[in-house]
């Protein structure tokens, strides 16, 4: 209900516009072309509605349609959940565990990440996703799930039904060479197609069956990649942080033991908390059930501590030597440059000779980090981060990394 009266009143109509974007438009595009292909096929060419297995088939297919767009809307509109502007914890003693999102102008929830495409911080945050253009997180993680389920199976019987629509129309025209091969075709004769199977017709029908292989190839390695996440009560950034935790207790040799606050330690208790016979889970989306030798605040101080080792360890500082325009594949700046720009929906940042950057990572042809800001641009909240070609930048040969260090703790 929540999502039919934001679809239908347009309430927030900002909501709305996240449909004019490349993700929804190819996705939805697909969804169109495979279903109305499929029933199509079905109708005129291989298994009429006058037939009990016919109209069976119609009906499956139009369930998968509904099923697929409800959870795709649902997933879009219903959104993964904000924390809200300007949140801080009840006990304020707590505001030393948690990051500060100058954007959002508050304390970042347990759990929740800032997105920069959505602008704000998103509850239990698991990725941004172009083809819903939005994030997947808390509110929407099962009807996202649930799309990932739904699609590849909806395709896989589009495509059973082109592949037999192809083979009974091109029976008597093609000579398949299957001398072993015996399939009684009485039954596909016993009707008269509303129109003759023809070139073009053929060509939308092999187009169609393209996409459904693709996409139930694509999206159904998706959808083992969440279940796997769910089943663990993990998301792909928490797995990420569960990761470095690990590499920083080893090198520094601390002896620590880092576990997982939000894995309740049973696979089913763990699909509970994303799959609801209501649909909404039971959380707020602040506090979360943890693990017995946890509390809330376990992962949010080691999150504190990786970003403070960062610092020490990650960040390297570089001069910048050439103007770039910030441009996404530039073509002055080498062909390897322009092969090999990342596939990421991370900005790129422009630079002007003379800017110094702290990057935090990189590839061989492309540098991830943040630009250096002036103290009257850092007073206004702004960070400027994000890829730019190598060959713009030098590493410094003096050291002020150190210093930089300094002053920010200053300005903590």
């Amino acid at each position: 209900m929540k999502f039919l009266s934001t679809f239908v009143t347009f309430e927030n109509l900002h909501e709305v516009r996240r449909l004019c974007h490349w993700g929804p438009i190819i996705a939805l595009s697909v969804i169109a072309i495979c279903s109305t292909m499929a029933i199509l096929d079905s109708i005129i060419w291989y298994w009429p509605l006058d037939t009990t297995g016919g109209s069976i088939n119609f009906i499956m297919l139009i369930n998968w349609t509904v099923l697929i767009l409800y959870n795709y809307f649902n997933a879009m509109f219903v959104g993964p959940g904000y924390i809200p502007l300007g949140w801080k914890p009840e006990n304020q003693h707590d505001t030393q565990y948690l990051q500060y999102c100058r954007v959002c102008q508050g304390y970042k929830a347990p759990r929740s990440h800032h997105c920069r495409k959505c602008n704000r911080c998103v509850m239990k945050m698991d990725h941004h996703c172009p083809w819903i253009n939005n994030c997947c997180g808390h509110f929407n993680h099962a009807y996202f799930t649930s799309f990932l389920l739904l699609a590849p199976l909806g395709c896989s019987h589009a495509a059973i039904i082109f592949i037999m629509t192809m083979y009974t129309q091109l029976y008597e025209r093609i000579s398949f060479g299957w001398s072993t091969v015996k399939i009684d075709m009485s039954a596909v004769r016993q009707f008269q197609p509303l129109m003759p199977f023809s070139v073009p017709a053929f060509a939308a029908t092999l187009f169609a069956l393209g996409l459904a292989l693709g996409t139930t190839i694509a999206v159904g390695m998706l959808f083992f990649i969440q279940i796997k996440v769910i089943l663990r009560n993990k998301t792909s950034i928490e797995s990420w942080i569960e990761e470095k935790a690990k590499d920083r207790i080893q090198h520094y040799q601390t002896g620590e033991e880092f576990i997982f606050p939000y894995d309740l330690g049973s696979r089913w208790l763990n699909f509970k908390q994303v799959f609801t016979w209501s649909g909404t889970p039971k959380e707020d989306g602040i506090l979360w059930p943890v693990h017995p030798k946890c509390h809330q605040h376990t992962l949010t101080i080691e999150q504190l501590k990786q970003k403070a080792d960062k610092r020490v360890r990650s960040q390297v500082q570089y001069q910048v030597v050439e103007d770039y325009n910030g441009a996404c594949c530039p073509l002055t700046k080498g062909l390897q440059t322009f092969f090999r720009t990342p596939c990421t929906e991370e900005p790129r940042i422009p630079l002007c000779k003379g800017d110094i950057i702290l990057a935090t990572r990189g590839t061989k042809w492309w540098m991830y980090g943040d630009k250096v800001l002036s103290e009257e641009e850092m007073q206004d909240g702004d960070r400027v981060r994000g890829w730019f070609p190598r060959r713009c930048v030098e590493k410094c040969h003096y050291d002020t990394a150190a210093n930089h260090s300094t002053s920010d703790k200053k300005v903590n």
